[in-house]
């Protein structure tokens, strides 16, 4: 390193009394007053690897949190308890910690898992009871539906569900299919309104090979109120040992379709009507006008 010119030439000489003066305790702002070093380069040079003394060294304010932590988990404490006992970070206690050997499982998983369930069992149900008052609330507010309201939702739910015409393959016939008894309820009404007599409507059972077939035979036709008679044969879907099924507890009865004979002329009714709501929905403005 070449010593600094003018005031500062006696490079070695200045650094001998800056190297006396900091292991007599002194700090940087006393070192530079005492040999009138303005030039914080020069005075780092004078000073180069001489430690600073331990009084001028600022305390970080995290050493008495990180020896507690360190204690702590000493002691078994996990992350989550140290972290609520001290009130820092997860990260931080992480980093102060992690050499030391993990606390010993005082629980099994189940055990824990256990806990934790019963912790949030208040919350779970506090949550149940506000979406079922939501739902009650609701519902309420539909009151006594009209034969045009009811008229109207049935076109919509076909549009929906049902199976539709092609210009590609002429399928003008109504089959409406679903696993929501609830669904098939409100069509079987909108039939009833339209006047469909019972004798056109034909019922197929779509249910998992695996489920409970005769079971799911005789839930439909007691929701549809038809005799087993108006049943046409049951469809069964191929079990793939490689799905996830979730659809297996026992209110899984799989899906109805029901079929309208000679339907061609209410088809074309159903898809009128609903051309007929699509065009009376006013259309948003876009904002784009010439």
């Amino acid at each position: 390193m070449t010593p600094a010119s003018g005031k500062y030439t006696d490079f070695e000489n200045l650094r001998e009394k800056a190297l006396t003066l900091r292991r007599e305790g002194l700090s940087r702002r006393q070192i530079r007053d005492r040999i009138h070093v303005d030039n914080n380069d020069i005075l780092n040079r004078l000073l180069e690897g001489e430690p600073p003394p331990e009084w001028t060294k600022r305390p970080n304010a995290k050493d008495d949190l990180r020896d507690r932590a360190r204690e702590l988990r000493l002691q078994g404490m996990t992350y989550d308890q140290i972290q609520v006992e001290l009130g820092c970070s997860k990260s931080s206690i992480s980093l102060w910690v992690r050499d030391l050997p993990k606390p010993e499982r005082k629980r099994t998983r189940e055990e824990a898992s256990e806990i934790a369930r019963r912790g949030w069992e208040p919350t779970m149900l506090r949550r149940e009871e506000e979406r079922h008052a939501v739902k009650r609330a609701a519902a309420e507010e539909i009151g006594a539906m009209s034969a045009r309201e009811l008229f109207l939702l049935g076109v919509g739910l076909y549009w929906a569900e049902g199976t539709k015409d092609k210009p590609h393959t002429r399928r003008e016939r109504v089959t409406f299919v679903n696993s929501d008894p609830g669904m098939i309820q409100v069509f079987a009404a909108w039939l009833d309104l339209l006047g469909i007599e019972p004798e056109r409507r034909r019922y197929h059972v779509m249910i998992h090979e695996t489920g409970d077939v005769s079971g799911a035979e005789q839930y439909w036709s007691s929701v549809v109120g038809a005799d087993p008679s108006a049943f046409g044969k049951t469809t069964l879907k191929r079990h793939n040992p490689r799905t996830n099924r979730k659809n297996v507890n026992a209110g899984y009865h799989g899906c109805l379709a029901i079929r309208i004979l000679g339907s061609a002329d209410l088809y074309r009714r159903i898809e009128g009507a609903w051309c007929g709501i699509v065009g009376a929905v006013p259309i948003p403005s876009t904002g784009n006008r010439a």
